[in-house]
């Protein structure tokens, strides 16, 4: 547990380092464009130190006992991310890769089950409006993010939307919501140990000896 959440914190340390160390317009840019900026190494660093402390949160939702749903939308996060830091995006303007491919349709996985997670868990805990509150902000970004790509789809030309912002949006409410369902592993965890505590002695020997 300590371990996902040093890596949780370490990746989004250098996502914010990113942000003061390079030139790229926050409102209009997106993230996944710091790649190709001076100090770019640690973008996919910093998604992969992120992706590895949500899926050690996830086994510890899985051995603990967590909500399955929460587990599996937590799991389906953290692969995705991984291949969002893993398959760099292409330089703007340049035609979409396979490794581009990926990136995006991950990106959009993990945009798309977060939220979910979040409205799942909101209930579990002492604050379930703000935490309903950053689903919904991160379903309402994500769309605006979008209508870009799909206009583009539908053979028209792109919207001048604030891309950057509204995809910062997005990336905030999801990394927020990471730190709440960290707080639930932890509450899921600490049960369980409570209940190992308080197993009779005898049982535990019947366990042991098979």
């Amino acid at each position: 547990m300590p371990a996902g959440l040093v890596a949780i914190a370490a990746g989004t340390a250098g996502m914010v380092e990113l942000h003061f160390s390079s030139a790229l317009n926050p409102v209009t840019g997106v993230i996944s464009d710091y790649f190709y900026s001076p100090h770019g190494w640690l973008l996919p660093v910093s998604l992969i130190a992120i992706a590895a402390g949500a899926g050690l949160l996830a086994l510890v939702l899985a051995r603990a006992g967590g909500d399955r749903r929460i587990t599996v939308l937590l799991g389906i996060w953290a692969a995705a991310i991984f291949l969002v830091g893993a398959f760099p995006t292409d330089q703007p303007g340049a035609p979409l890769s396979m490794s581009g491919g990926i990136h995006r349709y991950a990106a959009f996985v993990a945009f798309m089950v977060m939220p979910a997670a979040g409205l799942l868990v909101a209930g579990r805990t002492p604050w379930p409006r703000p935490v309903r509150a950053m689903s919904v902000t991160a379903y309402a970004a994500l769309a605006v993010v979008v209508v870009p790509y799909v206009t583009v789809m539908l053979g028209h030309g792109p919207v001048g939307l604030p891309q950057g912002l509204t995809q910062r949006v997005v990336v905030a409410a999801e990394i927020g919501l990471l730190v709440v369902l960290a707080r639930y592993a932890r509450e899921v965890l600490g049960a369980a140990d409570r209940v190992a505590e308080h197993v009779p002695a005898d049982r535990v020997g019947v366990a042991d000896g098979g």
